[in-house]
């Protein structure tokens, strides 16, 4: 079995993936725990089908590679430098006493120092990944204390790629690895840096610019694929430097580009899928044997994860200025180890340091803690409890004092408005004018950011890919507005707003129209789409310019878009069609009121026209007004042009009766 084509282990290894973070997210857990249990069950020690490790572990590499490529496109000094009094001193404490703590756990398990030390940096560092989704379902992302945490973990990222530099000197000079060696690496690493920086920084955004303005959106993928691979395998080859700095490099200089989040997003896919087979492989390499053997070192290193680093961090906490809340989440946030640590554990198995037992233990420690991670973040608020209970480690934790609740916190009947683009903007501009409370779903930091300059409410994060929506307060909310410019996207926002709260209005944006019909179907009462409604409004001024009633046209109107943009729907278009047949055969016509009519200066009742004549009024002219149907006690004035309905006797009797009428014309009316 090991000697199958390539393209069916990518064919089983993405399949099993897919099933396994279908079952994660269906018990709320992170994708990332699914994937591995994929590769578990289709690993060596599978009984089950068993793929090749060697070659799903090749193109695991390319998963390494676009992870971090898209950590280097994301990275922004200028977020790490605004939390660096927390962040810096922060994360490199943790590491230090983290990896201590691992180190020693191997002493007393009998472990080689080297191996040891491999392990005590694994574990010291969290999955930016499991984080990132961690805060956005908590809807901490865009919070300050949210951005600590980012922070934190940005430079504990590049830590762990300094790390990948020395592993291999570390490897190759043994536990007495002499310092010139260090230097030498280190050396070679900073020219390769520097090299990329000064030379990238400036050729790199210019040859984006030029290839994005052949409009050509393939080569302008090809180009960012060939600058992601390129520079991390010159890295390598060239360097001797590891695969993952020279990828992170190349994110680093395509983020100075301005086309760096169109880079970003069209490289999306190719890291979501290559990701994937890096955490299956990783899997893959897990005995469950050993660590069913092996059980108490399993929980004590789950045990040093899950809480240790915790409390490391809370006890930092009482050193660095920043206030509780800000500690805790940060621990809850660290409380797991995820592809930093496996890149680490995979570049010590394969220099050495690491045997495939020792490996699983890394991945073991790294399976529990992040299926227990989300449980982490519902901790918060009792950990903040039992703290208190402590008064004077609270008063040494909590320095700034309590905080002001998030403005989104208080807010009831409100409108949520998911998506700001085109569409949302004016949605928020229109309620923002009128008072009306809202607040602000949307995936993209920028808008985010000026958002909360205006001080408007938001949430930082994906509606249909996170449990952001949960933090919306849909069950108070007045309204849901999904404006987003993907169907699919809002398919599934619809879906879940529908879940968390049954009875809320939900106004949706449909892209096609059988989108319009889906959304109706999962929930949403309006569903709007701009192109049909432009048609709509075209048809409904086209029809007031015929003469139609306003009245029987907006009900036309309103019932095309119950019946879901059909325009030849219900009864509404039955009778604008009697209407129009009626107004065929009809004729109005017009007499003016002279000043010696005996019925001028008195109503239509006294005058009683129709009682008369048969002739009925059905109009009066006045200047520039118009009255249609005009009430019994109107008083019909000299000047009046007064529209009459009948047969032509009818009408030659009432002008009978109009003395000295001033004929004027005789036309249709519609």
């Amino acid at each position: 079995m090991h000697d199958i084509p390539l393209l069916i282990n990518i064919a089983v290894a993405l399949g099993v993936a897919f099933l396994g973070g279908v079952l994660a997210r269906r018990v709320g857990l992170p994708t990332i725990v699914g994937y591995l249990l994929a590769g578990v069950a289709i690993g060596p020690f599978s009984p089950a089908f068993v793929g090749d490790v060697e070659t799903i572990s090749q193109l695991a590499e390319l998963g390494v590679i676009f992870l971090m490529f898209g950590v280097g496109i994301h990275f922004s000094l200028r977020d790490l430098w605004q939390v660096r009094s927390v962040a810096l001193p922060g994360a490199i404490l943790q590491m230090i006493a983290a990896s201590a703590l691992g180190f020693a756990f191997t002493r007393l398990w009998g472990w080689s120092v080297t191996s040891g030390l491999v392990l005590g940096v694994a574990v010291s560092v969290a999955s930016t990944v499991v984080l990132l989704r961690g805060l956005m379902d908590n809807g901490l992302l865009n919070t300050k204390h949210g951005r600590v945490a980012v922070g934190w973990l940005v430079l504990e990222d590049l830590a762990s790629v300094l790390i990948l530099v020395t592993l291999p000197v570390v490897a190759a000079a043994g536990p007495n690895a002499g310092a010139q060696n260090i230097a030498w690496t280190v050396v070679k690493a900073g020219a390769f840096v520097a090299l990329t920086l000064f030379v990238g920084g400036r050729v790199v955004p210019w040859v984006l610019l030029r290839v994005a303005h052949t409009r050509s959106r393939e080569l302008f993928i090809l180009l960012v694929l060939v600058l992601a691979l390129g520079t991390a395998i010159s890295s390598s080859e060239l360097f001797g430097v590891s695969l993952a700095l020279g990828a992170f490099l190349a994110g680093v200089i395509i983020s100075e580009s301005p086309l760096s989040h169109q880079a970003g997003a069209d490289l999306l896919p190719f890291r979501e899928a290559f990701a994937v087979l890096f955490f299956v492989s990783v899997g893959m390499l897990v005995n469950p044997a050993y660590l069913i053997a092996n059980a108490g070192q399993v929980l004590a290193l789950t045990a040093l994860i899950v809480i240790g680093k915790p409390v490391i961090t809370i006890l930092l906490g009482t050193i660095l200025p920043a206030p509780a809340r800000t500690s805790l989440v940060v621990a809850a946030g660290l409380s797991q180890i995820g592809e930093f640590s496996f890149i680490i554990g995979q570049a010590g198995l394969n220099l050495g340091l690491l045997d495939r037992d020792q490996y699983s233990l890394i991945l073991a420690g790294s399976l529990l803690s992040i299926t227990l991670n989300p449980f982490m973040y519902r901790l918060i608020r009792s950990a903040e409890s039992v703290l208190r209970r402590w008064p004077a480690f609270w008063q040494r934790l909590d320095k700034h004092g309590p905080e002001q609740p998030l403005p989104r916190e208080t807010l009831s009947d409100h409108v949520v408005i998911v998506g700001y683009g085109r569409v949302g903007r004016h949605i928020v501009d229109v309620l923002g004018s009128l008072g009306i409370p809202h607040l602000v779903v949307d995936s993209d930091a920028t808008r985010v950011a000026a958002l909360e300059q205006r001080g408007v409410p938001t949430l930082f994060g994906d509606a249909a890919n996170s449990e952001i929506l949960a933090h919306a307060h849909l069950l108070r909310a007045r309204a849901l507005v999904v404006a987003l410019p993907d169907e699919a996207t809002t398919e599934m926002t619809v879906m879940s707003a529908r879940r968390l709260a049954p009875d809320v209005p939900i106004i949706a944006r449909a892209i096609t129209p059988d989108g319009v019909k889906r959304l109706a179907m999962l929930g949403a009462q309006d569903v709007i789409h701009p192109e049909l409604e432009g048609g709509l409004e075209i048809v409904r001024h086209t029809l007031l310019r015929l003469g139609l009633p306003i009245r029987e046209v907006q009900q036309y109107a309103d019932a095309v878009r119950r019946e879901h943009y059909d325009v030849g729907a219900g009864a509404e278009r039955h009778a604008l069609r009697q209407f129009m047949e009626a107004a065929q055969i009809l004729e109005i016509t017009l007499f003016e009121l002279a000043e010696g009519s005996p019925v001028a200066g008195i109503t239509l009742a006294e005058a009683d026209i129709r009682g008369r004549t048969g002739a009925s009024v059905v109009v009066i002219l006045r200047g520039q007004q118009i009255m249609p149907n005009p009430k019994s006690h109107t008083v019909l004035l000299p000047g009046d042009h007064i529209g009459l309905v009948g047969d032509v006797e009818q009408i030659a009797a009432a002008e009978q009766i109009i003395t000295q009428p001033a004929r004027i014309e005789a036309r249709s009316v519609t």
